[in-house]
């Protein structure tokens, strides 16, 4: 993220490294406090009911569900398109793994309510921006939330959610950095550059956004 020396970049750094950092501390937590409680070290199986709130609230913070999602649209803000897409993508799936995981010693009410917050405040908080980086942050957002709220009850869907997820934003961010496009002010002029590559990436927005 930082390898721009840009203040914004190294800013949105120290940001990653942060919540990242905080959120790991945190499901360790959760373990040694399920531990303390029940001599079970297992994550997978946590019984005690602080400790399924705990991990729940680190994994949400993890992952950058409401009303821990503040720091993703900041660090993609301030990350070139590549970066920002493997953060969007690949770095999405460890915590994803670890949610479906612990899924059955998740809070459901909890995640319940993050994920219905993330789904709503996602689409609403993007309506706003002009920045083509933070309407993917928060479309992410949106997206995180709908496999949050399905993974109590399917957590195979859940995976199928995230791998069609990631394709479509793969196909977004690669289609940005070809053109070069970071604002959408670039974006309604990009298109004559090259017309066909523009056509597929508005195809692909509709696809994402789930028509």
């Amino acid at each position: 993220i930082s390898k721009s020396h840009h203040p914004r970049a190294v800013e949105a750094a120290t940001k990653y490294f942060l919540t990242q950092a905080a959120a790991s501390a945190l499901v360790l937590f959760s373990s040694m406090t399920n531990a303390w409680q029940t001599g079970q070290w297992d994550i997978t199986q946590l019984t005690h009911p602080t400790s399924c709130l705990i991990l729940t609230s680190a994994l949400a913070i993890k992952l950058g569900l409401v009303p821990f999602h503040f720091w993703f649209p900041e660090v993609l803000q301030g990350s070139p398109l590549t970066t920002g897409l493997l953060l969007s993508t690949i770095m999405k799936l460890p915590p994803i793994a670890l949610l479906y995981m612990t899924s059955p010693s998740l809070n459901p009410t909890l995640l319940t309510t993050l994920a219905i917050l993330s789904t709503a405040l996602g689409g609403w908080m993007g309506l706003n921006q002009t920045q083509i980086r933070k309407i993917l942050a928060f479309s992410s957002i949106s997206h995180l939330g709908w496999m949050a709220i399905i993974i109590a009850y399917s957590p195979k869907l859940t995976l199928l959610s995230f791998y069609l997820y990631a394709m479509m934003t793969t196909t977004v961010f690669l289609t940005l950095n070809t053109t070069k496009t970071l604002k959408l002010s670039t974006l309604m002029t990009a298109w004559t550059k090259t017309p066909p590559l523009n056509a597929m990436l508005l195809l692909t927005l509709l696809s994402l956004a789930g028509l």
